[in-house]
């Protein structure tokens, strides 16, 4: 069977990724050269768009193209940063296709980092707005200060859905325990793995110790 241009072509090569720390109101990025770029989201504009990246002769038989997804950040004193998707992971793009280059000094993430980055940016950077699920997403990637501020969050909405849940058990202690143990199950394997999502994970255990924690009676 003939190969379409669509279809992947595995090349031997692989660029190196970029470090990211995101914050509530800036991300920073640790480049592959060892140069660190601080961005501010205030007043920036977001676009998430498909581009390409071109292949160098030294790491690719014939001239050949990527798809990549690009987060296009737009500052308002005219600064610019590109945020990439893996060019080594994305389908060959055919010349034919129109689609805007990704610039050389792109920063390339991780495709579960470029789609956090995403969502946090093209989202307002609204954590109500995101599933635990995606909060312990998010968490890998987040500053010390800001991995706190989600596993909060986290545990606010895993009370919420605890206690929201049915059942002869309803409101008791042992019950709602075991229901947030369950909604924060993706955030106790994200911190197998990472470290700001095991501290995500220290602060949504500590807020749910404080919601269930006993009242003592007040002597009469």
């Amino acid at each position: 069977m003939g190969r379409t241009a669509l279809y992947r072509d595995p090349v031997p090569f692989h660029p190196a990724r970029a470090e990211v720390q995101l914050d509530p109101d800036s991300i920073v990025l640790a480049m592959p050269d060892g140069q660190q770029r601080r961005h501010v989201f205030d007043g920036c504009t977001a676009a998430a768009v498909d581009g390409f990246v071109a292949l160098r002769a030294e790491v690719a038989t014939r001239p050949a193209r990527r798809f990549v997804r690009m987060l296009v950040l737009e500052g308002a004193r005219g600064e610019r940063a590109v945020l990439i998707t893996p060019p080594d992971q994305g389908a060959v793009a055919p010349n034919v296709v129109r689609v805007p280059e990704a610039p050389s000094n792109a920063a390339i993430l991780d495709g579960v980092a470029w789609s956090s980055v995403a969502e946090w940016v093209l989202g307002g950077g609204r954590l109500s707005a995101f599933p635990i699920a995606d909060l312990a997403q998010l968490a890998q990637i987040a500053s010390s200060q800001f991995a706190i501020m989600i596993g909060e969050v986290a545990a606010q909405r895993a009370c919420e859905l605890a206690w929201a849940g049915g059942g002869p058990l309803r409101g008791s202690a042992a019950h709602g325990e075991l229901g947030v143990a369950a909604s924060l199950a993706p955030l106790v394997e994200a911190a197998k793995s990472s470290p700001r999502a095991a501290e995500a994970l220290v602060s949504a255990l500590a807020y749910v110790a404080g919601a269930y924690r006993p009242r003592l009676r007040r002597p009469r």
